[in-house]
């Protein structure tokens, strides 16, 4: 077992720890470029609100790349998984 899978194999409620992590750091680590880049539309969005959109670009994302994850397919069935949505 290499060491992604092992960083991989933690789950809460189905969703990878680790994904969840690396996802809301990066968010953070990017959010002044982001903010700057909102600015030029006349937004002022903090850094810490890009924490908030975290989830939802993420699932964005994966819908136009074509990777259905757990919490896409989660995302999109229309019957469960309120919390979520």
């Amino acid at each position: 077992m290499d060491t992604l899978h092992f960083l991989r194999q933690f789950h809460i409620f189905d969703y990878a720890v680790f994904d969840l992590v690396v996802s809301f750091g990066g968010i953070y680590l990017l959010s002044p470029v982001l903010s700057r880049f909102a600015r030029w539309f006349r937004l002022d969005i903090p850094r810490q609100s890009w924490l908030l959109f975290t989830l939802p670009i993420s699932i964005l994302i994966h819908i136009l790349v074509g990777n259905y994850t757990p919490m896409t397919k989660d995302f999109l069935d229309p019957n469960s998984h309120w919390i979520l949505k």
